[in-house]
């Protein structure tokens, strides 16, 4: 049997399946996926799974260079917001307006789970990484300056 987090075969293809720069979108139950899109349908019923259990799964097994939401969470959701920034402590950090989620970066997704979260806003785009330490330990591998501080953890 399988020895990370996530059991599910389709999810722990998909976060193998991501390179660097590539979105995935963990979304709440009423996401309107574009039918392109490779989805990932999680949700059972209302909350199950939930944003955080899924978004936890998830940063263990995928390095998040960059988390991005709804400009609207802020105002609108800051309990989910504070959960979604502490489980992503070490990724940049940007909004997007709900509109363009929905449109633009929908279409833009690599992959897109969906939860059965009932949370507004809770449109969550992942932009994966690279382990930094990792990518840049061979002697006379230099990193870029914008990676400095990741080479320090």
């Amino acid at each position: 049997m399988k020895r990370s987090v996530i059991l599910n075969a389709e999810l722990s293809h998909a976060i193998a399946s991501m390179g660097h720069g590539d979105i995935m979108i963990v979304c709440d139950a009423g996401f309107p996926i574009p039918n392109s899109a490779w989805r990932i349908d999680l949700a059972v019923i209302e909350d199950v799974p939930d944003l955080q259990t899924v978004l936890s799964a998830i940063s263990q097994e995928m390095v998040a260079e960059k988390v991005a939401y709804a400009a609207e969470m802020a105002d609108n959701n800051p309990r989910l917001l504070e959960k979604v920034k502490a489980i992503f402590p070490d990724s940049e950090h940007f909004t997007l307006p709900h509109s363009q989620i929905l449109s633009e970066m929908a279409a833009k997704a690599k992959v897109v789970v969906r939860t059965g979260a009932f949370d507004p806003w809770g449109n969550i785009l992942l932009y994966s990484g690279v382990d930094v330490p990792k990518w840049f330990s061979k002697p006379g591998t230099i990193a870029p300056d914008y990676y400095a501080s990741k080479l320090k953890k």
